[in-house]
């Protein structure tokens, strides 16, 4: 075992006695050592019911033989850092927290971690250290929160509360209303209610066999919930004692089948930040161009919050991850998992419940998926778009820029309603050197789309959405404007002109003029020079790349 280098022999006397002194006893030093990564925290509410879950998990481990070991991994709760320089730190946490899990675990020596988990940034900072350190692994999400509830209307986080901004300010709503929508939108634990992000990624974790079946939309706060943590416990210590890895699981089939499901179900864009990102810790080699490739031939077969109106409850009663990968049929690839059975038998024995929450492939919302990637002068390395939740008006689309070096700068107009319908909103030294950190926009689309602006009005960033996100916003512009993108050239009254269809975005400046203005661009200087964000600013990639961390300084 891994653990024995830590409790094993001579050398180790005062290893043993140190782990004695934490309660071990004699007879578990021969057990195996499995470390839970534990993200609960008190002031993120996907997190806040991950103790109960610790504790299941620990009662599995202790009936599959090993050794449970808790301890603490950070969490935050993108929608609290929404909008101000909390955001900053989002994206950015994913490096701590794989950063943190792998320091522990090689510290220690454990031989498996059960990776408790939740939210948005966390669970796939939590993969990014499983496949870095290759040892068995399972993730265990709390899962999604139930709808909330205003006088027999169900609520979600985002529609309820970020949109109801822009429709308070149309006059559409008092204060008495929004003041109720404020305390039911979220009625508890688990993660926000439609298929944003840590929805997505608990999807994508089920679809790439690293979590137990179910596990990707069993809701919060369900005896459901405990009872796939104690299997997960149990189940890790199995595939200790089988040599299985994480590794084994995360593979080319693996990557391209959580992929198809987040076509599928018109999941995130930030999923083109942390599949990436993942693939690359796993040592997996893939290209952003995957996510177009598979969103082509992948029929978006669901949709929920916030393209639609069903919720992750809906989903999970109809069938769930596998139900969908079931009507996928042929395009799923067969893979291990950590149930120790393949992902064919898993999803074979799925049933779909619901026909109109999971459609059969020949009645799809739509014949691709909810991703699209363009490419064009102003995203010569990519930029991405949630094309599950545009227009069909706004698929092709020519506007003119009005520029903003900030999201703050880009609000303060929004709310104050200078921005003229057929405009494209530019939001740039936002991306993930300029930021740093990728800030999501979150409040600026949603008050757009509370305004009713969503199909008169675009936005692009060189940041990044929220999952919530809806409208045509184009994210993930690369390369960013604080490397001297295009983005970085783009004058207030410039043309760009989008085409999903043909998967492409220009800014309709000639050639020369852009040279022009490239010639007299000045890098700015950082946002932020002291404290760890300075460091990560100096050692992030560009988004394409799944804003990976490079040993090498970027100076």
């Amino acid at each position: 075992m891994r653990s024995d280098r830590a409790k094993s022999g001579l050398d180790n006397l005062a290893s043993r006695a140190l782990l004695h002194a934490c309660g071990v006893t004699p007879k578990q030093m021969g057990k195996p050592f499995i470390g839970i990564a534990n993200s609960y925290t008190d002031i993120v509410p996907g997190h806040v019911g991950l103790q109960r879950l610790a504790r299941a998990v620990e009662h599995g481990i202790c009936a599959g033989g090993g050794v449970p070991f808790n301890f603490g991994v950070p969490a935050i709760c993108d929608g609290i850092a929404m909008g101000h320089a909390g955001m900053f730190y989002s994206l950015p946490s994913r490096e701590l927290i794989a950063d943190v899990v792998e320091s522990m675990i090689e510290a220690h020596a454990l031989d498996g971690i059960i990776l408790l988990t939740d939210c948005d940034k966390i669970t796939p900072g939590m993969l990014m250290a499983a496949g870095r350190l290759d040892i068995p692994a399972i993730v265990v999400t709390a899962g999604p929160m139930h709808s909330g509830n205003l006088r027999g209307k169900r609520l979600s986080l985002v529609r309820d509360t970020f949109e109801a901004v822009g429709r308070y300010q149309r006059g559409e709503i008092d204060d008495k209303e929004m003041c109720e929508l404020e305390l039911r939108a979220c009625p508890g634990e688990g993660s926000c209610q439609g298929l944003y992000t840590a929805n997505t990624m608990q999807c994508v974790t089920e679809a790439m066999g690293m979590s137990l079946p179910g596990a990707g939309s069993a809701l919060a706060g369900t005896a459901e919930r405990i009872r796939l943590a104690y299997d997960s416990g149990e189940a890790v210590c199995r595939m200790v004692a089988e040599g299985i890895t994480a590794r084994t699981i995360i593979t080319e089939a693996s990557i391209r089948n959580g992929i198809r499901i987040d076509m599928a179900l018109g999941g995130s864009t930030n999923t083109c930040l942390h599949i990436p990102a993942i693939a690359h810790e796993a040592g997996v080699p893939m290209e952003l161009e995957w996510f177009d490739e598979i969103s082509q031939v992948t029929p978006q077969i669901s949709k929920l919050r916030p393209a639609g109106e069903y919720m992750m409850e809906d989903f999970h009663n109809a069938g769930g991850v596998l139900a969908a990968m079931q009507r996928l049929g042929e395009m799923i690839e067969d893979n291990p998992t950590v149930a120790g059975r393949p992902m064919a038998e898993l999803v074979a024995e799925a049933e779909v419940t619901d026909d109109d929450v999971i459609r059969a492939t020949d009645n799809a919302y739509r014949a691709t998926g909810g991703i699209a990637v363009l490419r064009g002068n102003l995203c010569p390395d990519g930029a991405v778009i949630k094309q599950s939740a545009v227009a069909d008006s706004m698929r092709r689309f020519t506007g003119s820029a009005l520029c903003f070096d900030s999201e703050e700068a880009a609000m303060e107009a929004i709310l104050a309603d200078r921005i003229p319908d057929g405009s494209w909103v530019i939001v740039r030294y936002e991306g993930p050197q300029g930021g740093p950190g990728m800030r999501e926009m979150l409040n600026p689309t949603a008050a757009l789309t509370g305004m009713g602006k969503e199909e008169t009005v675009a936005l692009l960033t060189d940041g990044r959405f929220s999952g919530g996100t809806r409208g045509p916003a184009v994210g993930h512009c690369s390369p960013e404007a604080a490397v001297g993108g295009t983005i970085a050239l783009i004058e207030d009254g410039d043309q760009i002109a989008i085409d999903l269809d043909a998967r492409t975005l220009n800014l309709l400046v000639d050639e020369a003029e852009l040279a022009r203005r490239r010639e007299s661009w000045v890098r700015p200087e950082p946002k932020i020079t002291k404290g760890w964000l300075a460091r990560y600013a100096k050692l992030v990639q560009s988004a394409n790349t799944g804003a990976i961390m490079s040993p090498e300084c970027n100076d």
